[in-house]
């Protein structure tokens, strides 16, 4: 709470937009934090917390969208200073001027505040939350994958869990029989999906399934026996902690690759979600988690920090104990493999290979899909392929990334050995890697080529022969721009004019 207090605005009731997706804030304000804050508020119960905690709440409810003919109904404005959405000076576009997930984040919250310290508010602020969370489950059912821009199909693990809850809790809680139903069938839905694998579709994100989770925590506390919700949500906690038990690396203190969405390439450097329940593990170090979390990358998801916590009891009871064993301790060298799902971007299942070894991982997923980026059709978050290693910085963990441009990839994964092969590749195909810059350890400032490589020994065959083009990304210059704030070179390879086959390129790597 005290990172939350410092952001607070006494005077407007609000907290300050404290996300670092967004370069300068302007001393504006955002209303999804803050209403993570007014569960925190709730939770310290201390001087003026309660009484903070129903302004933050009714002001951000006043400003649901009211207009049901709008597809943004009853989501939440960003910040109380922006324009309404569908005005000409601010035409809709979803996930920009509006986020239709934030009811999901924002709604999630609300019950929590009602079923943990209803007793602490008032009657008109309690009907005011009902009255929004209604309104909620309404504008969330018109979301439809594939209909007027919207994602939301079953796959899209974080938000499609999300909104089952609130649909199944709020039909409950007010006898709205068509809306407890809606949320049971969106819980089925996702159910089976994991059913289909045993993973979530939207799997290994250190962000999101740590959203997940979380939205997976909320189904077992709250909701009753003879809900689909509750049924199921222990025994997917239970798999997907499995999973992460198998790639999380305690002495790199990073999820080792590959990523289906992911902020950053170190988790030492960016904060996810997933790193806070770690936390109740294995502790803030261990977790990967900077001293002072303001520093490092995606800091503004620490303001989740709250909910986690209030959760936290019933979340480490579900989570095996040789799991949290594993989390604390690396337990040998191994292979790890997955498979996922997620209809409609998928033609095939997902098949994840990780080879994790004291200080090398190499992991990378076979697939082939509708879309360059994943299911979130994002390049810049879905990662197919990634190698980390021990620098012998504690705080710097190197990596070499494959940055996707092809919709098709079979990996292969080995002891040291990473080998990508695009099977509909064409001689317009380029394999691009990037590479971390060297740490302060290091004896280089600038790459030239893989030699350079901080602490570890590159060796790259391609076919066809290749030409290579090596280009950086920096803070101050470079040809690149960043990705999630991090430094990197990209060596880019180029098939030659006429190549028709299957190009592949093969890393074999180990310390210096």
């Amino acid at each position: 709470m005290a990172y939350l207090d410092y952001w607070w605005d006494p005077v407007a009731g609000y907290v300050f937009d404290e996300s670092d997706q967004n370069d300068m804030n302007a001393l504006r304000h955002e209303t999804r934090t803050s209403v993570w804050y007014a569960v925190g508020l709730l939770a310290r119960n201390e001087g003026d917390d309660v009484v903070n905690a129903e302004r933050v709440l009714t002001q951000v409810i006043q400003g649901q969208y009211k207009d049901e003919n709008e597809q943004w109904f009853a989501t939440y404005t960003q910040e109380p200073e922006e324009p309404m959405v569908g005005a000409p000076e601010y035409p809709p576009e979803i996930y920009q001027s509006w986020d239709p997930n934030w009811r999901g984040f924002i709604g999630t919250s609300l019950i929590i505040a009602l079923e943990e310290y209803s007793h602490l508010l008032n009657n008109d602020v309690q009907e005011l939350v009902l009255e929004s969370l209604v309104n909620n489950t309404i504008g969330d059912s018109w979301r439809v994958g594939g209909v007027d821009g919207d994602n939301l199909y079953p796959c899209y693990s974080n938000p499609s869990i999300m909104r089952a809850f609130v649909a199944s809790w709020t039909g409950r809680r007010l006898n709205i029989t068509n809306t407890t139903l809606a949320g049971e069938k969106y819980a089925a839905d996702v159910v089976a999906l994991f059913n289909n694998t045993g993973t979530l579709p939207e799997f290994n994100s250190p962000t999101y399934f740590g959203v997940s989770l979380y939205g997976l925590t909320l189904w077992c506390k709250y909701m009753p026996v003879d809900s689909i919700l509750k049924q199921n949500a222990k025994r997917i906690i239970q798999a997907t902690y499995e999973s992460v038990g198998e790639l999380w690396h305690p002495g790199m203190r990073n999820i080792a690759g590959p990523w289906d969405r992911l902020y950053g390439w170190d988790m030492n450097k960016y904060f996810a979600v997933m790193a806070a329940w770690l936390w109740l593990f294995i502790g803030k170090e261990k977790a990967g988690v900077f001293d002072r979390i303001g520093i490092m990358s995606h800091n503004s998801d620490f303001a989740f920090g709250p909910l986690i916590a209030i959760l936290a009891e019933t979340h480490v009871k579900m989570v095996p104990e040789a799991v949290q064993k594993r989390l604390s301790a690396f337990q040998g060298e191994h292979m790890y493999t997955a498979q996922a799902y997620s209809p409609p971007y998928d033609y095939a299942y997902r098949n994840y290979t990780t080879w994790i070894s004291e200080n090398v991982t190499i992991g990378a997923v076979s697939f082939d899909q509708d879309v360059v980026g994943g299911s979130s059709v994002s390049p810049g978050s879905w990662t197919p392929a990634a190698i980390q290693w021990y620098t012998g910085d504690p705080l710097d963990v190197g990596f070499i990334v494959n940055y996707p441009t092809e919709a098709a990839i079979e990996a292969k994964v080995s002891r040291g050995t990473l080998n990508l092969t695009y099977p509909y590749g064409n001689s317009s195909s380029i394999f691009s890697l990037l590479l971390s810059p060297p740490s302060l350890r290091a004896t280089t400032r600038t790459v030239s080529s893989w030699a350079d490589a901080d602490a570890l020994d590159v060796k790259v065959t391609t076919f066809p022969e290749m030409p290579m083009n090596l280009t950086f990304a920096g803070h101050y210059g470079g040809a690149e721009s960043l990705f999630h704030d991090f430094e990197y070179y990209n060596f880019t390879y180029t098939l030659p004019m006429n190549f028709s086959g299957q190009p592949s390129i093969q890393l074999e790597v180990q310390l210096k």
